[in-house]
């Protein structure tokens, strides 16, 4: 077991746990929750032996083998599959021992060492790695890759594989979910569930906790509380505590009052039979468990637009794709004042594409798409983060699209997001992914859209943020279309579901968890067609065989384009660092040095310009690569 006694730890000068205690048995799924810098990633260390208790004592068992999810990324050379199996350690040492004995031509030592690998189940390995790599949404072309190919979230996904690769007594995942869709979130589920070791999990995805735990530790006030049961039951058990509490008693009756008030109007309106129910009772528990979050920071609202048409946005007959790509046909979609619609889907099938084709970021490539005369699009997006300006604080950014507005009310607007005091002024270039997202939704939230287009505006943001946002997309009179892996979100905000698969986007009749066996036989499909896709064609081998050449032939320009464009896009990231360096120089911003600041920010504009080009430019060249590829596999 695991045992905590009487346990201090401190990071510096803050003191994270005082006298914790906390007793966990061999098998349990713990999750671990508690406010953002509360100690939870500090305790994972501790566990794992990188940090050592100020006071008391912390107990594993000696024997256990611990597994965990690394954040960094420090071998890109390696094939991706490859990476994924250097999470067993020992049976990679087995294999360099046997390779070793090989060489030395040692039979003894070979034929030991064989036993070894058996045992390890080192001949399945290769066989249980891709196992997992698909579960979590690689492609079997995409398994045989450099590390080095993949985007920053992908090789999460390769660490989060390589850890589940390891052999453990005891997992330790920290957000595994963040850079997961709800495809892979719902295999990663299945897969935790049936994990035999002991497993403690940090995330901010209650559905995803309600599936996978039967205890909750909360940290809170330094110490450790261990709830039975998962998500839900934590938040009803604290919530009698909190009732009990005159102060937390008054909120609940707000939070109340603003649930049936809400309920009542939806009720009036609600036409999708499933749906609908799903969402009533969705609501209804919300209304139950708000109290629980009585204490919480978050409290804001996206303020109501001034104007509104009718039809926000009308669609018909559009082919939405990349150059001259189409992922999407005949995509035919109306959205009015009030439409509440989540969009579903498997990885890839081209849900970003439609948001981004609505929010104006990718033009169509056929069809026709009007625009309400008083349309206002709020777009969030994960790429707007990195958009954000490094050196402005969150005044100077509200500051800055709200020029005639007093600065209190600025400021008291931004505190409903967790922007207070010194907070408010700090410039962003050291904020969280968390911050920068609550920050790029406050900027939304106050422009007065009729529109949101949200693509999983839940990544970063805690349990807390995660209900305030629920809430107040609730109050939104306007449009809403999200996509999202936050199930409880999707829930509780949507009345209606689109499902993007094949090309097509088509109304779903029915909930989550029907999606959920839609994606169980989608995927049986896949496989079923994927050999007699892979196998040739028997007939007409020749035919074949030119086919391949002349793609072959296709494949080295678009290949050299690529390179080339990455070259450049290096370039330009290289120098963009080097304009960051030295805008973070404080005295470049005395008067005396106005030009060369003024010449700085043109320079750094300049080149977020040209980078944006080089991307889409190399993101093009990329997508036409792999459908060559694809088409040069099909061929062979």
């Amino acid at each position: 077991m695991i045992r905590l006694q009487n346990l201090t730890l401190q990071r510096g000068p803050q003191r994270l746990l005082e006298g914790a205690e906390l007793t966990l048995h061999a098998g349990q799924k713990v999750g671990l929750i508690g406010a953002n810098g509360a100690g939870k990633s500090s305790l994972f260390a501790l566990l794992r032996g990188e940090l050592g208790p100020d006071a008391g004592d912390c107990r594993l068992p000696p024997d256990w083998r611990i597994a965990h999810m690394r954040q960094e990324v420090d071998n890109l050379e390696r094939l991706a599959v490859d990476y994924v199996l250097d999470g067993d350690l020992h049976l990679r040492q087995v294999q360099r021992a046997l390779a070793e004995a090989e060489a030395g031509h040692d039979g003894t030592a070979i034929a030991r060492l064989h036993i070894e690998l058996d045992s390890a189940d080192g001949y399945t390995a290769d066989a249980r790695a891709r196992k997992l790599l698909a579960g979590l949404g690689f492609t079997a072309e995409q398994m045989d890759r450099r590390v080095g190919d993949f985007s920053g979230g992908w090789r999460m996904r390769l660490n989060l594989a390589q850890a589940l690769m390891c052999p453990s007594e005891l997992l330790l995942l920290d957000e595994p979910t963040n850079h997961l869709d709800l495809d892979a979130i719902l295999w990663l589920e299945e897969w935790l569930k049936s994990y035999p070791g002991t497993l403690m999990l940090i995330s901010h995805d209650r559905d995803f906790l309600d599936a996978v735990v039967d205890h909750v530790a909360h940290l809170e006030q330094r110490k450790l509380t261990l709830y039975r049961g998962g998500y839900s039951a934590f938040e009803r058990t604290r919530a009698e505590r909190l009732a009990q509490q005159q102060q937390a008693y008054e909120k609940q009756q707000a939070q109340r009052a603003h649930m049936e008030s809400f309920i009542a109007r939806f009720k009036a309106k609600a036409t999708k039979a499933r749906q609908a129910q799903s969402r009533i009772k969705a609501l209804e528990r919300l209304e139950e468990l708000a109290p629980a979050h009585v204490d919480s920071p978050f409290d804001f609202s996206f303020r109501e637009a001034d104007k509104v048409s009718s039809p926000l946005l009308d669609l018909a007959e559009g082919r939405l794709g990349y150059g001259s790509k189409a992922v999407l046909e005949q995509v035919k979609l109306q959205l009015v004042p009030g439409a509440r619609i989540g969009l579903l889907g498997p990885n890839g099938a081209g849900k970003s594409t439609l948001i981004k084709t609505l929010a104006g970021e990718l033009e169509p490539l056929g069809g026709r798409l009007a625009r309400g005369e008083n349309l206002a699009i709020g777009y969030f997006a994960q790429h707007q983060l990195d958009a954000l300006d490094p050196q402005a604080s969150p005044l100077l950014h509200l500051q800055r699209i709200a020029s005639g507005e007093r600065e209190q009310t600025l400021r008291d607007f931004l505190g409903g997001f967790d922007f207070r005091g010194d907070r408010c002024d700090e410039p962003v270039l050291n904020f969280s992914g968390g911050e920068k997202a609550r920050l790029a939704l406050a900027l939304i939230a106050w422009q007065k859209p009729n529109l949101l287009l949200l693509d999983e505006p839940t990544n970063h943001l805690d349990l807390e943020m995660r209900l305030a946002l629920t809430m107040a997309l609730q109050d939104f009179a306007g449009a809403v279309l999200v996509v999202s892996h936050d199930r409880h979100l999707l829930k509780s905000t949507t009345d209606e579901f689109l499902l993007v698969a094949d090309g097509r986007v088509q109304p779903f009749d029915g909930d989550l968890d029907d999606y959920t066996r839609w994606l169980v036989d989608f995927r049986a499909r896949q496989a079923s067609v994927a050999p007699a896709t892979a196998s040739p064609d028997k007939t007409d081998k020749r035919a074949q065989r030119q086919a391949a050449a002349a793609l072959r032939q296709q494949l080295a320009p678009h290949k050299r384009e690529a390179e080339k464009l990455e070259k450049e896009l290096g370039k330009v990231h290289e120098k963009l660092a080097e304009i960051e360096t030295r805008l973070g120089d404080s005295a470049l911003y005395e008067v005396a040095r106005k030009d060369e600041l003024r010449d700085l920010l043109a320079e750094q504009a300049k080149l977020k310009g040209r980078e944006a080009e080089l991307e889409e430019r190399w993101l093009d060249a990329l997508e036409s690569l792999e459908e060559l590829q694809r088409q040069l596999e099909a061929a062979d």
